[in-house]
């Protein structure tokens, strides 16, 4: 029986491959647009809250933060407001993601802190199946983990193609 010797160092990784040396989806060119869902889907979500808020009218938001012990309620429901609807729209567009994911991120904190934390983790609970549809429990906080990380996967992997970030990165190349 014959011994194999180990190597001292794992084998080094090229672009092309992954950890255990097989070809890596990353590494190739649809790997690039994997950002593309995610700006989409997260840019999309912040600017259907901010115009479901802002259609109910920022008074009735405004209720709600002020039944929440917010202090300025008016003035924390425009804010909110404004950062979900030009924070998605700038993640939808991939242009300054990182400014934008800053106080979108704060929003999606004090939701999570303020409402939906004594809910638990899971985001739908369902509770009975009734001939009128489906009854459902007061939300946790799942959803908002899910957006702050789609949000740190953008800021710290980039915005990906067809990103207005692009256009500004090789203007200011010039």
């Amino acid at each position: 029986m014959t011994q194999r010797s180990l190597p001292d160092s794992p084998p080094e990784r090229t672009p092309t491959t992954d950890a255990s040396g097989g070809p890596s989806l990353w590494s190739s060119r649809l790997g690039t647009w994997a950002p593309i869902p995610l700006r989409l889907i997260v840019g999309y979500g912040f600017m259907a809250h901010g115009f479901a808020k802002l259609s109910r009218g920022p008074a009735a938001f405004a209720g709600i933060l002020h039944a929440l012990g917010v202090p300025a309620p008016h003035v924390f429901a425009w804010l909110t407001i404004l950062v979900e609807l030009l924070g998605g729209a700038a993640v939808l567009l991939g242009g300054f993601v990182w400014m934008a994911s800053l106080p979108m991120t704060a929003v999606l904190l004090v939701a999570m802190f303020a409402v939906q934390l004594p809910y638990g983790f899971i985001s739908i609970k369902l509770l009975a199946a009734t001939p009128a549809g489906p009854q459902f429990g007061t939300p946790g906080y799942e959803v908002d983990l899910l957006y702050i990380a789609c949000l740190m996967a953008l800021v710290l992997g980039g915005s990906g193609p067809l990103a207005l970030d692009n256009l500004f990165y090789h203007r200011s190349e010039r």
